[in-house]
């Protein structure tokens, strides 16, 4: 019954059905009007105060994304993808806009659209949108499905999918938006923008992105995608085209040959984002951040700008400053030292790193550093507000290991060959695992079991390379497909295996924060991950091999930024600039609290612009160093929404003097300006933004505010250290330099 109403709306009186449904009895019918004239139809999917987004399924124009306030228009082209050997667009015989929206966790609304492809009309595609209620920037996946078999192929060898087509005529400025460009000067990934000139267009060059943002002067449009991979390896490609269009294709690894879709089997493609303001790309980026602290993420936990602490660096200063072993010091003992002190300075989430286990792969407490299995550590943090966090490196289990018995096929191969078991940070010998098999569910109970047991609730990431597994028994390819094949694939799914292990934990622990180590090169290292957690940025900065300083790498300490005092801070600093486009409090970064106060003062200015980070010998910091920690911290936490909610201005280079940071939120006029400087003398700074009046500053600053309501700023430098302002705090009193 239901099925042939369906059929009567849509094929005589030109409706495309959106729901049906019985309720008590009375059939209700929803409808979608289709407007337009011939055979072009249009229909309104979505809209907010900003933006519109129509399904208009013509040659040109798959759906269309419009601009409100200029008129100005989008068109996206319809994806394309090789099926069963031949190269098919996905223009749609007839469309729908399936059920009601679905209202997500994170306050945006879901949207399905469905149709039969024209040219195979037993396969479906799938469109589904994520649109804010307040913001431009949305996202959009695609997704094949059908009742009979189909095979996604590669005729010639390579991937064919043609993802989106957009023209940007009319644009007098494109760039290209990096956010995986591995700066080898600081050992650490960095924002990169690149202006891409006319000739880039005339001459088809192909650009790896993931963002491309364009401005014709009163409208300014984004296109990205969210995936991972160390600049210039590319999984994806922008193809420009002389008529000023770019096309995003599939360039390895998107899928392998032979991918079957039929009724228990779909293709599902990545995240897409677009976006576009009337205005430049300065109020665009504005509107982008806003979208990846709010809208992008179902994870909010993982946006919340905690302050953290962890034991790596102790464990580091054991290895290489008292020749003593990593793990000499995982104790109880100082376990609970460090939290008292973490929980004095205003530490909130307190991390146990490396060493915290018996076994990788079951990940479990070891008994003989923790005797109760960690059950006093839990509660102490418990009783002082503080959560609870560990290290994992996902992909090993250990020899001895139930898991590794459980799921000995998910070991990772290459050509065959599993390698040999090695120890794990002073830890029992294990195996690598396929984080791109169902070892992957198993890895995520376990996460979820420790939330439950001892109430962990952040988890750090290490050690996930992109290129590591080529089996055929695995979610990567199988025996038809080349050993090449099946490692690109893996290199290609490991980033979106990673997001189903954190999203599977979310689902059970709403409250969980899942932070990936990129202190390495050669990571997935992208917009992929941020949807599902945040990074872990930098770990000590640069080796000595980044300088090419010859050192001894077998007895040496590689670290060459790795001791308190401003030069390692330059380095931390450096990357800063992804604030643009990406709170920083999405990057983790951590700041040695060792005395005197002038270290301490540049650590709480640096790690208070986003990265929240402090590690070190928490025990051996004075009383006073202590008090100063729990101070402006306390203060920070006043103002640390506004400050997160809030795009850096920076004043001067980094390790320049002085260097200017200022955080201060328009709306409400509460954050920070950080000042540092390496030279003696006086500076003086004039806010951009009108900041509130109430107060807090750091010795050797001089405040006023002119007539229009700005801060002048005039500090006074005899040392190197770095000067904190903060603005709409309630506090009066100044702790002065040099008193520890």
């Amino acid at each position: 019954m239901i099925s042939l109403w369906k059929y009567f709306l849509s094929r005589f009186l030109g409706f495309s059905v959106i729901s049906v449904a019985g309720v008590h009895g009375i059939l209700i019918i929803v409808v979608l009007i289709l407007t337009g004239c011939g055979n072009k139809q249009s229909a309104v999917v979505s809209e907010n105060n900003q933006i519109k987004i129509s399904i208009v399924n013509s040659g040109e124009c798959l759906w269309r994304y419009d601009i409100i306030k200029t008129g100005k228009s989008y068109s996206f082209h319809s994806p394309e993808f090789e099926i069963d050997g031949k190269f098919v667009s996905s223009k749609l015989s007839a469309f729908a806009l399936i059920g009601t929206p679905e209202k997500l966790i994170n306050g945006t609304s879901e949207y399905t659209v469905e149709g039969n492809l024209s040219e195979i009309p037993d396969m479906i595609l799938r469109i589904t949108f994520r649109v804010a209620e307040n913001n431009p920037v949305i996202k959009f996946r695609y997704e094949l499905l059908s009742k009979s078999a189909h095979k996604l192929t590669k005729t010639t060898g390579v991937d064919r999918i043609s993802y989106l087509k957009v023209s940007l005529d009319g644009s007098n400025s494109v760039k290209e938006i990096r956010f995986s460009e591995f700066n080898e000067m600081v050992h650490s990934f960095c924002l990169s923008e690149r202006t891409i000139e006319p000739k880039s267009f005339s001459d088809s060059i192909s650009i790896m992105g993931p963002m491309m943002v364009c401005s014709d002067g009163s409208n300014s449009f984004l296109v990205a995608y969210e995936h991972g991979s160390q600049v210039p390896d590319k999984f994806l490609e922008y193809k420009l085209s002389p008529d000023k269009s770019i096309i995003l294709k599939a360039f390895k690894g998107n899928y392998y040959n032979g991918f079957q879709v039929d009724n228990t089997h779909s293709y599902q493609t990545i995240w897409f984002e677009t976006g576009a303001v009337a205005g430049d790309i300065d109020l665009l980026a504005s509107n982008y951040r806003n979208f990846v602290l709010h809208s992008m993420s179902l994870n909010s936990e993982s946006r919340k700008p905690y302050v953290y602490y962890n034991t790596w660096n102790f464990q580091e200063r054991n290895r290489n400053w008292y020749k003593k072993p990593y793990l000499a010091d995982m104790t109880l003992e100082r376990m609970m030292k460090e939290i008292d002190v973490a929980h004095r300075m205003g530490i909130e989430v307190f991390v146990i790193d490396a060493g915290w286990f018996e076994k990788t792969g079951d990940w479990t407490p070891s008994l003989k550093r923790f005797p109760d299995g960690l059950k006093t550590i839990s509660k102490r943090l418990k009783e002082n507000g503080m959560k609870l966090g560990l290290w994992f490196n996902p992909t090993v289990a250990a020899v001895s290991s139930n898991m590794l018995k459980n799921h000995r096929d998910c070991v990772r191969t290459t050509d065959g060959n599993e390698g040999k078991p090695y120890p794990i940070w002073e830890t029992e010998e294990s195996y690598g695992m396929c984080l791109v098999s169902e070892y992957r569910d198993a890895f995520a109970d376990e996460l979820i079991r420790l939330y439950r047991d001892l109430g962990v609730t952040y988890f750090k990431w290490d050690a996930i390379g992109q290129y590591e597994c080529n089996d055929p028994r695995h979610f990567h390819g199988n025996s038809d497909n080349t050993p090449k094949e099946r490692l690109e694939s893996y290199a290609f799914e490991i980033s979106r295996s990673m997001s189903y292990v954190v999203d599977k934990l979310t689902k059970e622990c709403p409250e969980a924060i899942v932070d990936f180590d990129i202190t390495e090169g050669g990571r997935a290292v992208g917009l992929g991950f941020l949807s599902s957690g945040k990074y872990f940025l930098i770990n000590n900065g640069p080796y000595f091999f980044n300088f090419d300083i010859p050192f001894d790498r077998e007895n040496g300490q590689w670290n060459i930024f790795f001791y308190p005092g401003p030069a390692r801070t330059w380095i931390c600093r450096t990357p800063l600039t992804f604030d643009k486009w990406i709170p920083t409090s999405l990057f983790l970064t951590h700041y040695l609290p060792d005395d005197p106060y002038e270290n301490q003062s540049i650590a709480v200015a640096s790690l208070i612009l986003g990265q929240n980070g402090i590690w070190g010998d928490l025990p051996g910091i004075s009383k006073e160093g202590v008090d100063f920690f729990n101070k402006s911290l306390s203060l920070y936490k006043q103002v640390r929404n506004d400050m997160t909610e809030t795009a850096m201005i920076r004043d001067g280079a980094v390790g320049g003097s002085p260097e200017v940071y200022e955080k201060i939120n328009p709306s409400t006029g509460k954050g920070a300006v950080v000042i540092f400087s390496s030279h003696s003398g006086s500076y003086s700074y004039i806010t951009k933004m009108k900041p509130d009046q109430k107060t807090w500053n750091t010795d050797g600053v001089d405040l006023s505010f002119d007539s229009e309501g700005h801060a002048v700023i005039n500090t006074k430098f005899s040392k190197t250290e770095a000067k904190i302002i903060f603005f709409g705090v309630a506090a009066k009193e100044t702790i002065r330099s040099g008193t520890n």
